[in-house]
């Protein structure tokens, strides 16, 4: 993707304001601790020279305990402030690392399926942590950093002028040149910054895929084409990687061999103003002392341009999800939604994907309660009528009415509450088959999830497990078979007792008596709920009370409204 452009630019950083705001009276206290942190660190050179001139070289044993002294009690306050201003500083970066990542969360939340089909996962992982985590430690560090650094900066070169101005300008003649090599390097690196975010992310990719698709390798036998595959994304990465290192030692490199010939430039005229007495010993050690330091906050400060500019790279990649447009937006005064009173209507509606219709002047009643079965091959919209009903698109054109309000008027929140889709994918978490069936329902009683259990046909698995509800599923619920995985998705909607239950191939996985077994127990379960199943089986479809076709992207009626068969029927 093309970042935007307006991200390329530095007032971009003021997206991030919202996250900094509520975090700046702690960002001050930390603000304030390491300023007098630095104004420690300023006095110690100054304690070396009053060492050495007024004490070592005038035999003085008073002044050379008083100032002992004072050295230890300066670096012990430098530490403690030091950790106390790192404590601090810590503790609020993750906090505000946790709400960016919460906000991105809550974002991604809101797209649609579709932009999960066509974004990678390993480069949407890396975008939640790495360039986060970037985002995060640059924004946090740099105004910490900047003040202290500058404050380090113009203390520094205060003194070094009071010391000796000469000496001063021979220490500063080279630091224009030591700039502009480190800008040079700093702007390769910010491309290869980015090109090595862009390798890591496809290695990230491969690798997930690799995990994901594992039993496919190995009953294709196709171990190694996988292995060259991983060989010539790590090797890409690896390149990337390395190009940007060698960048990296350059621009440290270059301009330090440049403040080396500056340093020895200092060292050959102070020594010689020591000969000629017109210089103390003492006067050259802290000069020394004051020049080592001026040049680690000028490194520090080109340094935190560098993050800063390397971070946009991060920046772009986060707010190119950020940017991503919702398809589906609440209404700005949305009605609670408590449940279908009367019935679902589509009236004329319309929906396009990449240029294809998919459903066209779609008309359909569904009254509360029925019971009906929605076939058709695929790809002739089923799917994308079940993601209508539950707001993960909207249509291009025509209305979706619940109980003759438009489906767009009423809150999702509410609306995902009573209209339940479970979907094929019948998705586990690494939790046990309790929790999955119970998930995001943390009060619920064991006997609510036993019985949704019971419902969904899980007693013979239930039965034949030592630890029943308590056995783990695992890893997306890859330690039990993908009819059993089926089932425990089935019972975490039916514990939702949900106004309206859309079943997108609910029973695909499983043989065609348990199919019919647990088609009828849906009814016994939801004696009240509206129940709309997209299947391919004859079995749902023979239980069901209405089956519906979808035909040229219009619905037709297979078979009309009539009473549900029961067990006993033939």
């Amino acid at each position: 993707m093309q970042a935007p452009q307006a991200i390329a630019n530095w007032r971009s950083y003021a997206r991030l304001l919202p996250y900094l705001r509520p975090y700046l009276g702690r960002l001050l206290v930390v603000l304030a601790v390491s300023l007098l942190s630095t104004a420690m660190g300023l006095a110690q050179p100054f304690l070396s020279k009053l060492l050495i001139d007024d004490a070592l070289l005038q035999r003085n044993m008073n002044a050379l305990v008083a100032i002992g002294l004072a050295m230890v009690g300066v670096t012990v306050a430098n530490y403690a402030l030091n950790i106390l201003a790192s404590y601090r500083y810590i503790s609020t970066s993750a906090d505000m690392l946790f709400d960016i990542r919460v906000a991105l969360l809550r974002h991604l939340q809101t797209l649609s399926p579709r932009f999960y089909s066509r974004f990678r996962l390993g480069d949407l992982m890396s975008r939640i942590n790495s360039d986060v985590s970037d985002i995060q430690r640059v924004t946090a560090d740099t105004m910490l950093s900047v003040l202290s650094n500058l404050l380090m900066l113009v203390g520094g070169v205060v003194i070094m002028l009071w010391l000796d101005w000469q000496l001063f300008v021979l220490a500063v003649v080279l630091l224009p040149a030591c700039v502009a090599l480190f800008l040079y390097y700093q702007k390769k690196l910010d491309r290869l910054t980015r090109t090595m975010r862009e390798r890591g992310a496809d290695l990230g990719s491969l690798l997930v895929d690799t995990v994901m698709g594992m039993r496919v390798i190995s009953s294709l036998n196709a171990a190694r084409h996988e292995t060259e595959r991983f060989r010539t994304r790590n090797s890409a990465f690896v390149e990337a990687m390395l190009r940007m290192q060698v960048t990296s030692f350059m621009a440290g490199a270059v301009p330090g061999t440049l403040l080396a010939v500056t340093t020895s430039g200092v060292i050959l005229y102070g020594g010689y103003q020591i000969i000629a007495g017109t210089m103390s010993i003492g006067t050259l050690v802290a000069f020394m002392a004051y020049q080592s330091r001026l040049f680690g906050p000028i490194q520090t400060l080109m340094g935190l341009v560098s993050g800063l500019s390397s971070a946009r790279v991060s920046l772009a990649r986060i707010f190119e999800l950020f940017d991503t447009e919702a398809e589906v937006h609440e209404a700005a005064q949305a009605r609670p939604f408590t449940g279908l009173k009367d019935a679902i209507r589509f009236e004329d509606v319309a929906i396009a994907h990449e240029g294809r219709a998919i459903l066209e002047h779609f008309d359909l009643t569904i009254e509360r309660g029925s019971f009906c079965a929605l076939l058709g091959p695929s790809g002739v919209g089923k799917s994308t009528l079940a993601d209508l009903l539950v707001r993960y698109l909207d249509p291009g054109s025509g209305t979706i009415r619940l109980d003759g309000v438009p489906l767009r008027e009423f809150k999702i929140f509410d609306l995902r509450q009573h209209v339940i889709l479970l979907d094929q994918t019948h998705y586990l978490f690494n939790d046990t088959i309790g929790a999955n069936i119970a998930f995001a329902l943390p009060d619920t009683p064991r006997a609510a999830i036993l019985a949704a259990a019971h419902q969904a046909g899980l007693d013979p698995l239930l039965e034949r497990l030592p630890r029943g509800l308590d056995t783990p599923a695992g890893e997306r619920g890859l330690a039990l078979s993908a009819g059993e995985r089926q089932r425990i998705a089935l019972a975490r909607a039916l514990l939702r007792r949900p106004d309206v239950l859309i079943l997108d191939e609910p029973t695909a996985a499983l043989d065609p008596e348990t199919e019919r077994r647990i088609a009828l127990g849906l009814r016994a379960a939801l004696p009240d709920a509206t129940i709309l199943a997209i299947t391919h089986r004859p079995a749902l479809a023979e239980v069901a009370e209405r089956v519906i076709a979808i035909e040229n992207g219009r619905a037709v009626e297979v078979r009309a409204p009539q009473p549900m068969r029961t067990g006993t029927d033939a």
